[in-house]
């Protein structure tokens, strides 16, 4: 009889493009979600939770196919006898799933319905360095109103709440463009619809790659890239590909001189002229709440985006430099985006209506705060109450329930209490500030230890013998004054007596 094969042991390891997140950096994002969450409520923004699961149709933007049916989404059939089961994904955005409510709740929202949105979205690409599957976004978006009111507050929200996070003016710019001007530039250009239109836009794009004279190049006769290979150009003339270089390098030394270039280069078009017009209102606005050029800037040659919105687009930069793995100095770089997007609920209703939001990557402004050394490091652990005798368990429990009550963050040691020093080396791995410690004779006594494991560290890395006597890190003290005990001593960690 041949031997049955037991099934092979799961690996225990996370899917590619995916991680796990431990104490502190649960905490730390918490901390942060509650930050941002606070400015937006100041704004007037309601919260919105929904469903990390959705329709492909109502998401729209990837649409199930017989080869790959979740492509860029992670999708899946429902079971049905005539296969013919709904596909669902899991949201690859907080917009899409926005949208969609719109649509099914408009008669019973208010209008314009304000809504801010926060938790994690997947996305089925190809992992990488700091490219993750799962990450968190916090979104915040206006439906139901074309008033340029609605994205000059996008933008004040969006410059208040990096403040609120950490981010110091001076060390951040949120830089404004508008998807209208860029059409009133390829309307003068002669380039309403095709493949040399696009191929424009995917050129533009790689403004802040290549520069003005790599885009020149490449609206053009092509050139060289990095690796010595020939790209080939659009194939316009210098005099075509002119009104794209005049838009995307309009950025003056103040606002108005900025509008001005972009009136030159947007020429007779109106679709131009109104997109100047918009981001000059958004700019007035700005300017009467106090908000300046050194923290919200109109900038032409913001690009990312501009094939999604139908409007305004801001980007949140972050301006100060790091250096990347080969040790070479670079800006951090953008940690959130939006802008005007009026085409999305249309989808559902066939009528169109007005939206505008932004995104902040969560992950990627925590990185910015640990990078800036603002956040990081380790959180504190719990008091620990150190078991002597295991019969005294209800008597420990009782000093944790008191040590609780006062809003210490406590627990009683759970392993096996008969290596008191194991106990010891637990309380460090924990990062415990404080140790309590009471056996029969302290019971006998009304009495109880407290160690400041801070102060301890500290004494046993730097201390003489006779600084040790002085400085004692374990005190001996009353039953009833336990509570009051360990608030002093974490009173004084928190202000750097040890």
């Amino acid at each position: 009889m041949a031997k049955t094969k037991k099934a092979p042991r799961p690996k225990a390891e996370t899917p590619k493009g995916f991680r796990d997140y431990f104490g502190v950096e649960v905490t730390e994002r918490a901390d942060m979600l509650r930050k941002i969450a606070g400015v937006y409520h100041r704004y007037g923004f309601d919260a919105l939770e929904t469903s990390a699961v959705e329709t492909v149709e109502a998401l729209g933007k990837f649409l199930p196919d017989v080869d790959r049916p979740n492509e860029g989404v992670f999708a899946w059939q429902e079971f049905d006898e005539d296969d013919k089961g709904d596909w669902m994904a899991l949201r690859y955005d907080l917009t899409a799933p926005l949208a969609r409510v719109y649509a099914q709740y408009r008669n019973d929202l208010p209008t314009p319905y304000r809504r801010y949105a926060m938790g994690p979205v997947w996305r089925n690409e190809k992992p990488g360095p700091g490219r993750y599957r799962q990450f968190y976004q916090c979104d915040a978006d206006t439906v139901g109103t074309a008033s340029m009111a609605a994205d000059a507050e996008i933008c004040a929200m969006l410059a208040d709440t990096l403040e609120e996070v950490g981010i110091p003016r001076g060390d951040y710019l949120i830089r404004v463009n508008n998807r209208k001007v860029l059409n009133g530039v390829l309307e003068v250009m002669g380039l309403d619809e095709g493949d040399q239109r696009d191929a424009v836009l995917r050129t533009i794009d790689k403004f802040d790659k290549v520069g003005e004279e790599g885009v020149r190049a490449l609206l053009t006769e092509g050139r060289l890239d990095a690796s010595g290979a020939y790209i080939d150009g659009v194939g316009l003339t210098h005099a075509q590909a002119k009104p794209v270089l005049a838009f995307l390098t309009s950025k003056a030394e103040d606002a108005a001189e900025t509008l001005a270039n972009l009136r030159d280069a947007v020429g007779e078009s109106a679709m131009g002229a109104e997109g100047v017009q918009e981001l000059e209102a958004i700019a007035d606005m700005l300017a009467a709440q106090g908000y300046g050029p050194d923290r919200i800037v109109i900038d032409p040659s913001v690009v990312r985006g501009l094939g999604y919105y139908t409007g305004p687009v801001y980007e949140a930069e972050l301006t100060f430099e790091i250096f990347d793995d080969k040790g070479r100095k670079r800006q951090f770089g953008s940690v959130a985006g939006g802008g005007r997007y009026d085409d999305l609920v249309k989808r559902f209703t066939g009528q169109a209506v007005p939206a505008t939001g932004v995104s902040i990557g969560v992950d990627r402004l925590l990185a910015a705060l640990r990078e800036k050394g603002r956040i990081g490091g380790s959180v504190e652990g719990p008091v620990v109450v150190t078991v002597m005798d295991r019969d005294r368990m209800a008597d420990y429990q009782a000093m944790v329930s008191e040590l609780r009550s006062a809003g210490i963050r406590a627990e009683v040691y759970l392993g096996n209490p008969k290596n008191f020093g194991n106990q010891m080396k637990y309380a460090d791995r924990r990062g415990s500030p404080v140790a309590v410690i009471a056996g029969s004779d302290e019971f006998d006594a009304g009495k109880v230890q407290i160690k400041d494991l801070v102060l301890g560290a500290q004494i046993a890395e730097n201390a003489t013998l006779e600084e040790w006597k002085e400085r004692p890190s374990q005190f001996e003290v009353p039953r009833d004054q336990l509570v009051a005990k360990v608030r002093e001593m974490l009173d004084g960690q928190e202000n750097g007596q040890g």
